[in-house]
């Protein structure tokens, strides 16, 4: 079963796997998101949340909720949130975790921010496999691009009801 929680320091330990060099060109591990949501922080902008995700309650991923302007640039809904980071342990992969984490992200969203009302993420054009699972997850590719560190990213969306 895939849980959700706040990142706790202690988590860090088991979120120090690595990717593949595909996977790698596609999404930043956990300690580089760290890193960079305490930059963010050192300007007064806390508005990133990392996220660990956890099956059968072994830290099996990570992503990060990410509240601040950033997701402008993806949606011009203020009450948005914009979706960062996500990868799943390869140890764990191969078991839907991805595909339960994206479902327990929208629950997760809902829980703690009421007003929230979308999840946005962008992914990189020639990332078929993760295109396909936000799709099957309902997140609408709407024809929108942006310029990303690996290329062209896909912007998608998925309202919350």
């Amino acid at each position: 079963m895939v849980e959700l929680q706040f990142f706790e320091p202690k988590h860090l330990s088991e979120l120090t796997y690595s990717l593949d060099e595909i996977q790698a060109q596609y999404s930043s591990l956990p300690k580089q998101a760290l890193e960079r949501i305490e930059s963010r922080n050192q300007n007064d902008d806390f508005f990133a949340y990392p996220i660990t995700i956890f099956y059968d309650d072994k830290v099996a991923g990570f992503c990060v909720l990410d509240f601040g302007a950033d997701k402008l640039e993806l949606t011009d809904n203020s009450d948005a949130v914009l979706l960062r980071s996500l990868s799943v342990n390869p140890e764990f992969q191969g078991k839907g975790i991805g595909k339960s984490a994206m479902v327990a992200i929208d629950d997760f969203v809902k829980q703690h921010d009421k007003d929230c009302n979308e999840i946005v993420l962008s992914v990189n054009e020639r990332n078929d496999l993760a295109f396909q699972i936000y799709q099957n997850q309902g997140y609408i590719y709407d024809g929108k691009k942006i310029d990303g560190r690996s290329g062209p990213q896909l912007v998608m969306s998925k309202i919350l009801d």
